[in-house]
């Protein structure tokens, strides 16, 4: 049997991005279903419908949804990179999930976006690292238009690109999504009992304090599991959590306990 986890590189062999590679890994019966199961009961995966990144082991990329063409029409991926850049030479980086997926939600079209976590060190306080100046200048804007907008939909926002940026790039760029008309469920998705990392989740309880802890000065807590109407469109923040061991995972993409 071939180690499929040998097929990435080294440092993706193990926490969150081996896990991400592994739930897409399969049918696309198998995978549809799973990712159904995560997000229910506000989407639906369908395999014969909707692309999602990555596909396993066999194309483990991840997508970037201002440049990746499988999940939004070039229109819109044109919107978000002109609203989140101002300077597109030198190859600017923009957020990338760890997994995407188009889904039925609501009864819509719209994209699952998954933000996957495998140990407590995975969640930054850091904010944004200084870059092109007119960027950063253009990406702290993109955020607080964010936060002014979803302040319009619940109080208690604050976004912002100075602390905590990965998680509030998550939610400025799934705001920003759901005013282009797209349905969106932004899944905060904890791989529960990653024994090889140093400070794994044990249960769903304490991924979710911790989420929730790391979120309490940006997000209101009451938004957690609920859908927010951004403009008649539903954006629905979602904390869940698996167990998927990666020992023994091989060829067939089986796995065997450890």
């Amino acid at each position: 049997m071939t180690n499929l986890l040998a097929t990435l590189r080294r440092k993706e062999q193990r926490g969150s991005r081996a896990r991400c590679v592994l739930l897409t890994d399969g049918t696309p019966q198998q995978v549809a279903s799973r990712l159904t199961a995560l997000v229910a009961p506000h989407g639906t995966v369908e395999p014969d419908r909707h692309s999602w990144a990555p596909r396993g082991f066999v194309d483990p990329a991840e997508a970037k949804l201002g440049q990746t063409a499988a999940f939004l029409p070039p229109e819109q991926r044109e919107m978000l990179l002109n609203w989140w850049l101002a300077v597109r030479h030198g190859r600017p980086n923009i957020p990338n999930w760890d997994i995407v997926s188009l889904a039925t939600i609501h009864g819509q079209q719209g994209v699952i976006l998954v933000e996957a976590k495998a140990h407590s060190s995975e969640l930054s306080e850091n904010g944004k690292t200084p870059g092109n100046a007119d960027n950063d200048k253009g990406i702290r804007a993109a955020i607080l238009q964010a936060s002014e907008g979803l302040n319009k939909v619940e109080s208690g926002w604050n976004l912002t690109a100075a602390s905590y940026y990965q998680f509030c790039n998550r939610f400025a760029w799934s705001w920003k999504i759901a005013t282009l008309g797209v349905p969106v469920v932004l899944l905060y998705l904890g791989f529960l009992r990653a024994q090889e990392m140093p400070d794994p989740f044990e249960c769903h309880n304490e991924w979710e304090c911790l989420v929730k802890s790391h979120s309490a000065k940006l997000v209101p807590e009451v938004v957690w599991g609920q859908p927010l109407d951004v403009g008649g469109v539903p954006l629905i923040p979602l904390v869940r959590s698996l167990e998927l061991p990666l020992h023994g995972v091989t060829a067939d993409g089986s796995t065997s306990s450890p």
